[in-house]
């Protein structure tokens, strides 16, 4: 077994060097153990359309798993609705939770390559936040990812993100966003 030594993820190494003491000190905590941090993050791709074609799923499953290196799982529909022709059980979705190194790689490369990639960006916004410090918002076209083959996928998809923080409050989530460089609008 050979000891292979794994480099930190660039802004966790940045959390931890000067975020962390100045989120202490700017929310006026009393200790380092209570300052806000990533608890996970949620990527889901809600795909109504593949009641009618199943290669909707097959899409969403191969961008997620392009976009996050890590396999998805299929959601599927909690109760039958006769409108929308969906039956209980029947998938409508994928997601993928992230943790860990992963995820503070995924969001680096998220702030710092996606976003600007996005036609027309001004920035995510401010008010996404749900009263507990957890930060969601939504992205129209799954190919602003360089990670997603174009020839591949035959459907652009949505997606949404829900950022989860260890912060009771949206205050201290916010701040800890916009220093790990969170692009809000103005």
């Amino acid at each position: 077994m050979s000891s292979v030594a794994t480099k930190n993820p660039r802004l966790l190494e940045k959390y931890n060097g000067e975020i962390r003491t100045s989120l202490k000190d700017e929310l006026g905590l009393p200790n380092i153990m209570a300052v806000p941090k990533l608890d996970k993050i949620v990527i889901n791709m809600g795909v109504g359309e593949a009641v009618q074609n199943k290669k909707y799923i097959e899409d969403a499953e191969y961008t997620l798993a392009q976009i996050t290196g890590q396999k998805p799982v299929t959601t599927k529909a909690k109760k039958s609705i006769s409108n929308f022709k969906l039956r209980e059980g029947m998938p409508i979705g994928a997601m993928v939770t992230l943790r860990g190194s992963k995820m503070w790689e995924f969001l680096d490369r998220l702030i710092c390559v996606t976003l600007p990639r996005e036609k027309d960006f001004r920035g995510v916004p401010k008010k996404s936040f749900d009263g507990r410090g957890n930060y969601s918002f939504g992205l129209k076209e799954n190919l602003v990812f360089p990670e997603v083959n174009r020839d591949r996928i035959s459907n652009i998809l949505g997606l949404q993100i829900n950022i989860c923080t260890t912060a009771g409050n949206d205050e201290g989530a916010k701040l800890m966003l916009t220093k790990l460089g969170m692009p809000f609008r103005k």
